[in-house]
């Protein structure tokens, strides 16, 4: 640990006899830069205007055009660990962070939380007198550590941020979010217009205020992690509004297009060839009318989504320029992985139920439609949409083929760069991120932080590029691993191998292109050039070695549901004005039996009213509340199915209201409510949730942002006094029934 610094003046035995002495404060170099990472999350490689979308994103346009564009980067294929390799550097499986956090193992390279022998630019940058902000999506962080008491050293401000205002985990309600500001969960004031990303820029924007007024002698590092564009896709109706017919061709006359812009930009090499439709994406003449008529309306409202972003995006801009720093400002904007194929071959309007619970029909799609984009939506597009996202790349998210690793990535500094506009195709990693800014900086990252011996940066700068367009790339290799799909790239050959999961690792086929002539990985040479192959295929296993990938894991949640098991807590004590618990460390009563206790202090029974207890939201979830003199508990397993029970509430003074599920099958049972023990009502359940709500965290005496029934407006806070609920679990299903089973068989069809 670092120890604070020797007192160097001297003492007397009174002031006037004694030598003040202060530590020297860090002092910035001259002219040092201030920095702006933009991460956009699950953006294609085409998404933006520059590259060779039809969707409207002029300010990102704009940096690119005072700036550079790469076509040649690259991340990991989700989001967590492409996170982790920019912030510090190094290879993600290094760093423990080599998957996203919730599917955390435990196993070095899969701890959930990156490590402290790796440190983040902002903790580089410190002794440089940078203050260093986050608004956004954080998402590296263990989730046993996301309640109230911590611990604390995995948040942003544990790793060198100075503040952050933001949210942990991926799915964010973009109406509704549940957020977090420096080291605890905050209630959410909306205005009547709120929007997440809105929200999240006028917290960047005032960092950045507070900043250059109180020390406008430092530099500043920005992280603005943007919950944009992940699903659901939630924008105002003016955006969508502006994209309507846009897409009734359809998404193979589009994907044409863009690939031809693609072309015309220069964006990618004139010999590329338009990947073919991946399998499981039907042709768009082939759909219903009806499938075709919800799939452009989702399509319709990414685009929103995404013009929305580039309007917030503008708004920091304008902010830098109008306080003078744009100039001095390096700009950086990426995406985080490719397009996700997660909305299913049609798309969903409720893609939470639609990917776990029970896929959608077109008929419940279509009668939902003025809905998309909305509150009460939670809609994602479909896979042929999201291969329009990567054209003209093969695969998606997840997959560490063209479709899920290669990202946009746009840098702007005047200062340095003085071929505005032009495009680079050096090959890069978001690992190469942190040493190029680095060098720019002339910093070096330490060799020991805090007591701690630090892994050698594992990335290469990229700020050669910026002035030599020609030069060869300064990387030689770089590894990929994604729930078992394996890829290795090396002086321009790449090794792939999609990995079916529940096969057998072994028997999976590796793939071979050379990068440089194939840039959409469409003529596989494996079996012209076998011992190439083999090289490459024997590097990956010396790599995932070295930098910690074993042992291979394609489990996804599977991995949560195993570690709640393997750690269960038989019961919760819960107080009224408590914090939120967030969704990922809520109990989890799937597939279980349960028992929920609440004791307060009644007034007169008509007076005494609010919610007692509320979990998840109107997507799915559970509220005990009383209103009118009756105690009322609903169940929400979907927007589909809601069940409810009612009884008087006749008594004041001390009261024990109970509400006590019994499970008697899979996934369903029987609720029971009592007061007092005496039971006063009980209805059938029969669907519960297969796992735990994905949307909001649970709340004692009040309701959250998205509240579970329409019968109140939240919070609806209780005004009885002395609110304490105790929650107490059965035993778990076993492993083969229920919630697990049910999961797997969810997952297994994706």
């Amino acid at each position: 640990m670092s120890q604070a610094p020797r007192f160097e003046g001297s003492i007397g035995s009174t002031w006037r006899e004694s030598q003040p002495w202060w530590p020297p404060q860090p002092k910035a170099s001259a002219g040092a830069p201030n920095i702006l990472v933009i991460l956009l999350d699950d953006v294609g490689f085409s998404d933006i205007g520059c590259y060779g979308s039809e969707i409207a994103t002029p300010r990102m346009d704009a940096l690119a055009a005072g700036g550079l564009r790469y076509n040649n980067f690259h991340v990991t294929a989700m989001c967590s660990p492409t996170r982790a390799c920019l912030l510090t550097g190094r290879n993600a499986h290094s760093i423990g962070m080599g998957v996203i956090a919730e599917w955390a193992g435990g196993y070095p390279g899969y701890r959930g939380k990156i490590s402290r022998a790796a440190a983040t630019i902002p903790e580089v940058l410190a002794p440089h007198a940078y203050a260093s902000y986050a608004v956004g999506k954080w998402h590296l962080m263990n989730m046993d550590e996301y309640g109230s008491a911590g611990p604390h050293d995995g948040w942003p401000l544990g790793r060198g941020f100075n503040r952050w205002y933001g949210f942990h985990g991926a799915l964010a309600d973009q109406w509704n979010p549940e957020l977090f500001q420096d080291n605890r969960s905050i209630r959410l004031e909306k205005t009547a217009n709120y929007h997440l990303s809105v929200d999240l820029v006028d917290h960047a924007i005032g960092d950045m205020r507070d900043h250059l007024t109180s020390s406008p002698q430092r530099p500043f590092f920005h992280y603005v992690a943007f919950g944009a564009c992940h699903w659901p896709h939630h924008v105002p109706s003016e955006f969508i509004d502006k994209y309507q017919g846009r897409y009734a061709e359809g998404w193979d006359v589009v994907r044409e297009r863009r690939f031809k812009r693609q072309l015309e930009l220069g964006i990618v090499p004139a010999a590329t060839l338009l990947a073919p439709r991946n399998p499981g994406v039907p042709a768009w003449d082939g759909l219903a009318e009806d499938t075709r008529r919800v799939s452009q309306r989702l399509q319709e409202t990414y685009a929103g989504f995404m013009e929305h972003t580039d309007t917030q995006i503008g708004r920091l801009i304008d902010f830098l320029q109008g306080m003078g720093q744009l100039d001095n400002t390096i700009v950086i904007l990426l995406s985080d992985n490719g397009a996700s194929p997660e909305g299913g071959a049609a798309g969903a309007v409720n893609a939470r139920r639609n990917l776990v619970y029970e896929k959608e029909t077109s008929a419940y799609s279509l009668s939902r439609i003025a809905e998309i984009g909305g509150d009460r939506a939670f809609n994602h597009y479909a896979t042929g949409w999201a291969q329009v996202s990567n054209t003209p790349l093969k695969w998606y998210k997840r997959g560490n083929h063209g479709g899920g690793i290669r990202a946009p990535l746009i840098v702007h500094w005047p200062k340095a760069i003085k071929s505005a506009g032009q495009i680079r195709s050096q090959y890069h990693h978001a690992i190469d991120i942190a040493p190029t800014l680095y060098e720019l900086l002339n910093v070096e990252a330490p060799r020991q932080l805090q007591g701690v011996e630090q892994l050698p940066v594992h990335g290469t700068s990229m700020a050669y590029s910026f002035d030599q367009p020609a030069a060869p790339t300064h990387k030689t290799t770089q590894i990929f691993e994604m729930l078992g799909d394996r890829a290795i790239w090396h002086m321009g050959w790449k090794a792939v191998a999609r990995h079916p999961k529940g096969q057998d690792f072994a028997k999976d086929q590796w793939e071979l292109y050379q990068l440089d002539a194939d840039f959409s990985e469409c003529n596989d040479l494996a079996s012209l050039k076998p011992q190439r192959l083999a090289e490459l295929v024997k590097l990956w296993d010396e790599q995932a070695n070295r930098y910690q990938v074993y042992p291979l894991d394609d489990r996804e949640t599977e991995r949560l549901l195993d570690r709640t098991q393997a750690a269960p807590r038989a019961h919760y004590d819960l107080l009224a004005g408590m914090s939120r618990i967030d969704r990922h460390a809520a109990p989890d009563i799937t597939d279980r039996g349960y028992r929920i206790d609440a004791r307060f202090d009644s007034n007169e029974a008509a007076s005494t009213e609010g919610v007692i207890l509320s979990y998840g939201s109107w997507f799915g979830g559970l509220v005990i509340y009383v209103m009118n003199g009756h105690v009322h508990c609903e169940y929400l397993y979907s927007e589909l199915a809601r069940y409810a029970m009612s009884a008087p509430l006749p008594v004041t003074g001390p009261v024990v209201l109970s509400m006590r599920f019994e499970r008697k099958t899979e996934n369903a049972g029987v609720a029971h409510l009592a007061v007092s023990g005496k039971e006063l009502a009980s209805m059938d359940i029969s669907k519960t949730w297969p796992i735990n709500v994905l949307t909001c965290g649970m709340n004692c005496g009040r309701d959250g942002t998205a509240p579970v029934s329409d019968a109140y407006v939240q919070p609806f806070a209780f005004t009885g006094s002395d609110l304490r609920v105790r929650i107490e679990l059965e035993p778990s299903a076993s492993p083969g029934s229920g919630a697990t089973r049910a999961l797997k068989a969810a997952l297994k069809e994706q």
